[in-house]
């Protein structure tokens, strides 16, 4: 089967217009790309979702053995699941201008109250691209798993963070049973227990 190779350039933007902009924003696209049978498709019209892109990064202590994770209500989450509470990794919008390393360290301070002595960006990826332009920077973080408790986060952007120092078995359990489910999470854990010697023999 011959491989086909397109890029942006394969990909006509006609039109470009914003319909909503409140928290975040929502735009219209008039888009032509090509077509793997040759030609062009027809103008498609979407509307894109624009949040800007994003950094999250797991703690982990390797003493104790422990992942900081959090939890906080999420209201996307309440049409299909039994509790809108979920239990992540720590994230955050990377601003313009912003080093997403610096972003780790801001972040994992507002939401978890520790520091990170180590930072490994270990992937990126899409989180829904056929509706929206965000783009995902995965992290892992060597902490002290020891100072993590309490609840954390800005009043000024309504967060209620609970912080939980979760055992390697426990975060193991919660990914096979479903208890984790929400993307940013499962795939910072699975790389982490994929690749977890590497990841330890780098931070020695």
């Amino acid at each position: 089967m011959k491989k086909l190779e397109y890029s942006n350039e394969d990909a006509i933007v006609l039109g470009e217009e914003t319909v909503f902009e409140g928290f975040f924003k929502m735009k219209r696209f008039q888009v032509q790309y090509k077509l793997f049978n040759g030609g062009l498709s027809r103008v498609v019209n979407r509307e894109m979702f624009e949040r800007g892109h994003a950094i999250a990064v797991l703690p982990y202590d390797p003493i104790t053995r422990e992942f900081v994770l959090i939890e906080q209500f999420r209201l996307g989450a309440m049409a299909t699941s039994d509790s809108p509470w979920l239990i992540e990794v720590i994230a955050g919008m990377i601003e313009e201008g912003e080093d997403p390393d610096d972003v780790c360290h801001r972040e994992t301070l507002e939401e978890a109250g520790i520091e990170l002595t180590e930072l490994q960006k270990v992937l990126t990826y899409l989180s829904s691209p056929g509706g929206t332009t965000e783009r995902l920077h995965i992290y892992m973080a060597k902490t002290d798993s020891t100072s993590a408790s309490g609840v954390h986060g800005l009043d000024s952007e309504s967060e209620d963070i609970m912080v939980h120092r979760v055992a390697e078995s426990d975060a193991r359990d919660w990914l096979d049973n479903g208890r984790i489910d929400n993307a940013a999470a499962i795939i910072a854990l699975q790389w982490f227990f994929l690749n977890k010697n590497k990841l330890l023999e780098a931070w020695k």
